[in-house]
C-alpha cells in the first residue's frame, strides 16, 4: 500500500513539470516597491570640501572715523628761491656826520717809500753780520754755523743743543753741497755732521740714524769704498760720521776731536723771523 501511494505522487509530479510552460531559472524577480521606511537619526559631520569660487564684490562700506595725526616726517630738499619781493619803504633819513679831515696823501707815500728804503737797508745790514760776521750759511729753513773748536762727538752734539741747535743734518743733496763748501770756504778739510750708524741686529746689518732720531731715507752721501769698507770690517768705535770738503761722508771714530757744524731752525714769526740760537753762538764763534 505504501508503494503504491509513492508511486502515484512521482507519477503526480512529473505529470505537473511536464504540463508547466516555465523554464526554472536562477534569476531573482524584484517584488513590488514597499512602503516608505522610518527617517533615521542624524549622521556625523563631513569633511571640508574645496573653496567654491570667490562671490561677487559687496557694497562699500562707509568711510571710517579720521585717525591721529602721526608723527612728523623727515624734512623735505630745499625748494628753489622764491621770487625777489617788491622793495621796501625808504628809512628815515640819519643825522648828518661829523666833518672829515683833509688827507695828506703825499706826505704819508713819502713816509711809506722812506721806510721801504729803511727796510732794504736793514736786511742788507743782517745778511751782512749773519753771513760775513757770523759766518752762518742758511736754506729757506735753516741757519748752519761752523763751529772751530775741536771737540768730540758727544760733546760737539751737546755744544749745539745749548746753542739752540743740533749737529748739523745733511738731509739734501742740496743741503749737502752747501755745508761742503762752507767746510772748504774756511780751509777745512772735515767736519762733524749729525749722523750715526746704529749697532749691528741679527742679521748683520747695520743702520745709520740723524741726531733726530730719524733714519737716513732718500739721501746719503756714501763714498762706494767707505760704504763697502765699513759693510765689510767694521771698526767697534768708528760709529760717528764726517763731512768732507768734497762732499762724500766718511765713518771716524766718535773719540776724535775736530771742528763741527750746528743748524738752527729759522724762526716762524711774522715778517719773515730772525734766527735762534745764534745769539748764544757769537760768543763761541
Amino acid at each position: 500500500m505504501m508503494q503504491l501511494l509513492v508511486l502515484s505522487l512521482l507519477v503526480a509530479m512529473f505529470s505537473y513539470t511536464s504540463a508547466s510552460p516555465e523554464v526554472c531559472s536562477n534569476v531573482l524577480v524584484p517584488g513590488a516597491k514597499g512602503d516608505q521606511g522610518e527617517t533615521g537619526e542624524e549622521g556625523g559631520e563631513g569633511k571640508l570640501g574645496k573653496d567654491g569660487p570667490p562671490g561677487l564684490p559687496g557694497v562699500p562700506g562707509e568711510p571710517g572715523l579720521k585717525g591721529e595725526v602721526g608723527h612728523a616726517g623727515k624734512m623735505g630738499p630745499i625748494g628753489d628761491n622764491g621770487d625777489k619781493g617788491d622793495k621796501g619803504l625808504d628809512g628815515p633819513t640819519g643825522f648828518k656826520g661829523r666833518p672829515g679831515t683833509t688827507c695828506d696823501c703825499g706826505r704819508y707815500r713819502k713816509v711809506v717809500g722812506q721806510l721801504d728804503v729803511n727796510i732794504g737797508k736793514l736786511r742788507n745790514a743782517v745778511k751782512f753780520v749773519k753771513n760775513v760776521v757770523l759766518g752762518l750759511r742758511e736754506t729757506e729753513e735753516r741757519y748752519y754755523l761752523l763751529v772751530k773748536e775741536p771737540k768730540r762727538f758727544r760733546e760737539a752734539s751737546v755744544n749745539c743743543k745749548l746753542r739752540g741747535g743740533t749737529l748739523a743734518m745733511p738731509k739734501t743733496a742740496n743741503t749737502n753741497r752747501i755745508m761742503a763748501d762752507y767746510i772748504s770756504q774756511a780751509g777745512l778739510t772735515r767736519a762733524y755732521i749729525g749722523v750715526q750708524a746704529q749697532n749691528r741686529d741679527t742679521v748683520g746689518t747695520i743702520s745709520h740714524v740723524y741726531v733726530d732720531s730719524s733714519p737716513l731715507q732718500g739721501f746719503a752721501s756714501w763714498s762706494p769704498e767707505e760704504e763697502l769698507h765699513f759693510r765689510s770690517s767694521p771698526v767697534t768705535n768708528s760709529t760717528c760720521v764726517e763731512l768732507l770738503s768734497s762732499g762724500t761722508w766718511s765713518h771716524v771714530e766718535c773719540e776724535a776731536s775736530m771742528f763741527f757744524i750746528c743748524e738752527f731752525p729759522k724762526s716762524r714769526r711774522r715778517g719773515g723771523g730772525g734766527e735762534r740760537g745764534t745769539a748764544a753762538s757769537t760768543s763761541e764763534h
